[in-house]
């Protein structure tokens, strides 16, 4: 197997859906809308623009996500379990960048 396959397939690093993270994280008020900014290619991971709503993201991550007027880059930080409070959320990435 080669290094790439897995690194994808290892359990000891966990990984989440796009839309399910820009959910849980409160970039999206609600997972339909998380996952149509994924799919409109708003989004980017590691730089590259992501058109799924399916794709994995890992703890270490860098994002770029449009909210309004603002474009916020952060660090993936920590996967949540559950879409929680905006406090709780924000602890799981690091803000790197915010801008227009």
């Amino acid at each position: 197997m080669s290094g790439k396959a897995a690194d994808r397939s290892s359990p000891a690093q966990p990984v989440l859906r796009i839309d399910k993270l820009l959910w849980y994280l409160r970039f999206a008020h609600n997972r339909v809308m998380a996952r149509k900014l994924a799919e409109k290619g708003h989004v980017r991971l590691n730089g590259r623009r992501i058109e799924r709503g399916h794709v994995r993201v890992r703890q270490g991550d860098i994002l770029t996500v449009p909210q309004g007027q603002e474009v916020h880059v952060v660090r993936i930080i920590l996967l949540p379990e559950r879409r929680s409070s905006a406090e709780q959320a924000q602890s799981c990435y690091e803000k790197l960048q915010t801008g227009n």
